[in-house]
């Protein structure tokens, strides 16, 4: 990801992280700024060998672990007991049988 933010960047990130959060994304805790970046890469277009090129791959490392981590567990990690209590069927509108109670009205011992 990208973020213009001059010498705020860091600020910028940190606001993308908490949307990210809020959106229920996953975030890593790594992250990594690199200054002047027009002024880090090669006439070939890849980044030069420097202490900023090590913080990117750090990053990008993590970034990749987390999504071996989390992939194919979307149903899982965005599952919130308020949203399945607010979506189940309320005990009004259920079956007789899904409260516990006998069908038919009848009295025990009868």
């Amino acid at each position: 990801m990208q973020v213009s933010g001059g010498s705020q960047s860091f600020n910028a990130v940190n606001a993308l992280r908490l949307l990210g959060r809020w959106m229920r994304m996953v975030t890593i805790p790594n992250q990594s700024s690199v200054a002047k970046a027009f002024q880090e890469f090669d006439d070939e277009g890849r980044m030069k060998p420097y202490t900023y090129y090590d913080r990117v791959v750090d990053v990008m490392e993590e970034l990749v672990k987390f999504t071996l981590l989390v992939r194919d567990s979307d149903g899982y990690l965005t599952s919130r007991y308020g949203e399945r209590k607010e979506s189940a069927p309320s005990p009004a509108a259920a079956p007789p049988s899904v409260l516990g109670q006998r069908v038919g009205g009848g009295t025990r011992g009868s």
